[in-house]
């Protein structure tokens, strides 16, 4: 008589889920070196964190033997101009509300990521995820209810950025087996520096002391940070990788209490619980191999 092996449960962490991991980590000690250097003008600071990051990729697209010129030039200027305008209003938010508020916001882009994913990439989401999904955004809008520091002007340059970085993740999935993920990275630097540069030459305020280390940082995370977030987009959906970001509010949460001496109240915490949890029932749902929820009751019933 045959014998029948109870099916192995999903994955809970891909390859993909990992990297995503590393670039929140990165990404989250880059918005705390921000917070650092927060009197420089915004676009000053998008200028520095370019620059820095573009002679990270140029040394590493001349060790893989990759040119850097690509062949998608619309697709990748285009994501480099989204990425550029969500960073600008990102670190815009940054500089004018507590750390830990500004992160919650800024990462409502899985939002944006999962719906223009679906619109055109052709990328299906089930309606389990539009209610987790929700569960984050709600937690967003108590955040602003529970905490005065966020004004209503803030709130949506906050949600523009975010807005904006759905549009980078899409075309970086949509350049997924097109082009080198370095590739894709170097022209989001380049845009960068091309724009920042530009409007750095008409407002630029010198660094002092230990701006120039924090400045330095920004460049060096950020650079690490958008390797693991590129070659996460390409091996995953957009909208399930996307997701991990809001991880980062728990690490700015940490930095703006050890560095910044920011408070948070009972209010903030159920908020940012609201968020963690749409991201962690998001990934159960999502997670490669599986077929969602009851693939995973099946399973817990038969051990």
């Amino acid at each position: 008589m045959q014998t029948i092996e109870p099916s192995k449960p999903p994955k809970f962490l891909s390859v993909s889920v990992i990297r995503m991991f590393w670039a929140v980590v990165f990404f989250s000690i880059m918005n705390a070196t921000i917070k650092g250097v927060e009197d420089l003008p915004t676009m000053e600071i998008v200028f520095f964190r370019c620059v820095i990051s573009i002679l990270f990729s140029a040394f590493w697209l001349r060790h893989v033997k990759v040119s850097w010129q690509g062949t998608h030039t619309l697709q990748l200027v285009g994501r480099g101009l989204a990425g550029t305008t969500a960073l600008y209003f990102f670190f815009l938010t940054i500089q004018n509300m507590p750390l830990a508020s500004a992160v919650t916001i800024g990462y409502t882009s899985p939002i944006f990521t999962a719906l223009l994913a679906v619109l055109f990439l052709k990328e299906k989401m089930r309606a389990t995820q539009w209610l987790f999904f929700g569960v984050s955004f709600l937690g967003v809008v108590a955040l602003k209810g529970f905490d005065p520091r966020v004004t209503w002007l803030y709130l949506g340059v906050g949600l523009l950025a975010a807005a904006m970085s759905g549009v980078a993740y899409v075309l970086v999935r949509s350049l997924s087996g097109k082009e080198h993920p370095m590739v894709v990275v170097f022209y989001f630097q380049l845009v960068g520096t091309l724009v920042g540069g530009a409007f750095t030459l008409f407002n630029f305020k010198v660094p002092q002391g230990w701006d120039w280390l924090l400045l330095a940082a920004t460049g060096a995370c950020a650079h690490f940070g958008q390797v693991y977030l590129t070659l996460a987009l390409q091996g995953e959906k957009a909208g399930v990788v996307s997701s991990l970001n809001f991880l980062g509010a728990i690490f700015a949460t940490i930095f703006g209490i050890l560095f910044f001496r920011e408070h948070l109240t009972l209010g903030n915490v159920l908020a940012m619980l609201l968020v963690i949890a749409g991201v962690l029932l998001n990934i159960w749902v999502n997670a490669r191999g599986g077929t969602g929820v009851r693939r995973w009751v099946a399973h817990l019933m038969t051990r």
